[in-house]
């Protein structure tokens, strides 16, 4: 994104996102006078994933000690709690030296100038990601203002034994996949396939983005947004067509009667990530044993594409003084096997490194997927194809907006088509409202 553009949305975004909202921020560490490449520095970092105070003493204890750089960890809540905070805190020039970042988030962080780009203190590191994922910290320029940490690369989940039970075959295409749906309501009708649900809108935008959905791009200071494209439409489409038949449910996910229809086997599948095997853990615990993982089925037979959900990347901000320092840790944090093997060992989280996807703390398959001992293999090959995405400064609103029409239009198995246009027509009002320059 140019640089002009983010000066010129600085203003208006940071008084849409903070509203009257205000708090005490922890200032960034280190003053004017220290080298930025050297030690000493005392960085701060806002996190919010679990033990990473732990993985950050292994640093101070070894390479961080010997260069005179200590991480303190403040944990954070997140999601758009920390983007209001940490917009309120480098408004007033207090933020801190490093925070652990959504990958839709960075947009609004770019945009209000929140993040520095470190592209020449990380040079050479986006070889060890994914084309798709380290795509998401870049936002389409020469700018680098994250490192990957983790991700959430999208999958599909089934019952072996049920699948065996009703002769049914795993999808590889998405026209199988509504062939497979209808055949288990002829041959079981008070089962389901799966359900749409609408509470996650980050579940849909993966989907979207395997089938090449770009929501928002930008040509010189202008945003396009693309939430009404060909591709979303074709998701909405054949997602809408098979509530609306009844081929699969449409109650939401997350919810007591969503976990007991996957604990009886009444939802025989689920579209997910690479993260589901601790979902499916306490969601459904009695089916332990009896799921398997395969790709996302595909929109062209023979392709190979998968969409992202869930996952954040580390930045550096504007207000640390000591950058290059921050950078260093950054680099650490998300690169050195060390700091990689703690991050699944103390956050479950999955690393965004491709050569941490396999071996080492990820050996051996999640206990609750005991009998596909390879699960991690398949997972870091599916991984490897996740497609490109394409984040906004008003992800936030899309999403409230997408919650709120698809809720409605899957309870009352009406046109999703007209969802999404809803989806797509705020978004829009939203950023024009906000003094963002938007494209027809």
């Amino acid at each position: 994104m140019p640089f002009t553009l983010r000066r010129r949305l600085v203003a208006s975004s940071v008084a849409a996102l903070l509203g009257a909202s205000a708090l005490t921020a922890c200032g960034s560490s280190g003053d004017d006078g220290t080298a930025a490449g050297a030690g000493p520095a005392a960085l701060t970092y806002w996190a919010w994933a679990p033990g990473m105070d732990k993985v950050a003493a292994l640093w101070n204890e070894g390479p961080g000690k010997e260069a005179g750089i200590t991480v303190t960890v403040k944990k954070q809540a997140s999601g758009d709690d920390l983007v209001t905070k940490i917009l309120t805190a480098a408004k007033a020039h207090q933020a801190p030296d490093l925070v652990q970042a959504e990958y839709q988030a960075l947009p609004t962080l770019v945009s209000n100038d929140v993040l520095a780009d470190i592209s020449r203190e990380v040079a050479g590191v986006e070889k060890k990601f994914a084309p798709g994922v380290w795509q998401q910290t870049t936002l389409g320029t020469d700018a680098v203002y994250a490192v990957p940490q983790d991700s959430g690369p999208m999958m599909f989940y089934y019952r072996q034994d049920l699948f065996r039970q009703y002769g049914l075959t795993v999808p590889t295409t998405w026209d199988q996949f509504a062939a497979t749906a209808r055949a288990l309501k002829q041959k079981a009708p008070d089962k389901s396939l799966t359900t749409f649900s609408a509470n996650d809108a980050g579940l849909f935008a993966g989907l979207a983005q395997q089938a090449g959905a770009r929501w928002w791009t930008t040509e010189g200071d202008t945003w396009k947004v693309g939430i009404d494209d060909p591709a979303t439409r074709k998701v909405a489409e054949f997602w809408g067509g098979l509530v609306e038949e009844g081929a699969v449910d449409n109650q939401p996910m997350y919810t007591p009667a969503w976990n007991n229809a996957l604990n009886t086997g009444k939802q025989i599948a689920w579209v997910s990530a690479v993260w589901a095997p601790g979902t499916l853990t306490t969601a459904a615990p009695d089916t332990r044993g009896k799921w398997a993982m395969a790709p996302l089925p595909q929109w062209t037979a023979g392709a190979r594409a998968t969409g992202s959900w869930g996952g954040s990347s580390t930045a550096v901000t504007n207000d640390s003084k000591h950058k290059a320092a921050a950078a260093r840790f950054v680099t650490w944090l998300n690169t050195d096997p060390t700091a990689l093997a703690a991050l699944v060992k103390e956050g479950g989280i999955y690393p965004a490194a491709t050569a941490a996807q396999t071996g080492g703390a990820l050996a051996e398959a999640p206990d609750f997927f005991a009998d596909q001992p390879d699960f991690y293999e398949r997972a870091a090959a599916i991984a490897g194809t996740t497609a490109p995405s394409a984040w906004g400064p008003n992800v936030n609103v899309a999403y409230t907006a997408f919650r709120d029409a698809f809720a409605r239009a899957a309870k009352n198995r009406s046109d999703f088509g007209a969802a999404l246009r809803t989806v797509h027509d705020t978004t829009v009002a939203d950023l024009r409202k906000q003094g963002f320059e938007v494209a027809e």
